[in-house]
């Protein structure tokens, strides 16, 4: 059998810690996606109405 650890199983291995959880760019990333949705989708909306 092979004895040596591979790295993809070994939780002690890992090379980026700072990857575990949200940061806070992840958050303001995520609002302002967000907000650029819930902004756009009325402006969307009417703009389809008129057309259609």
């Amino acid at each position: 059998m092979d004895t040596q650890v591979s790295p993809v199983t070994s939780p002690a291995i890992n090379p980026i810690p700072e990857q575990q959880g949200f940061t806070t760019e992840d958050i303001l990333w995520a609002i302002g996606i967000w907000s650029a949705i819930l902004f756009l989708s009325p402006v969307i909306v009417f703009y389809m109405l008129m057309v259609a």
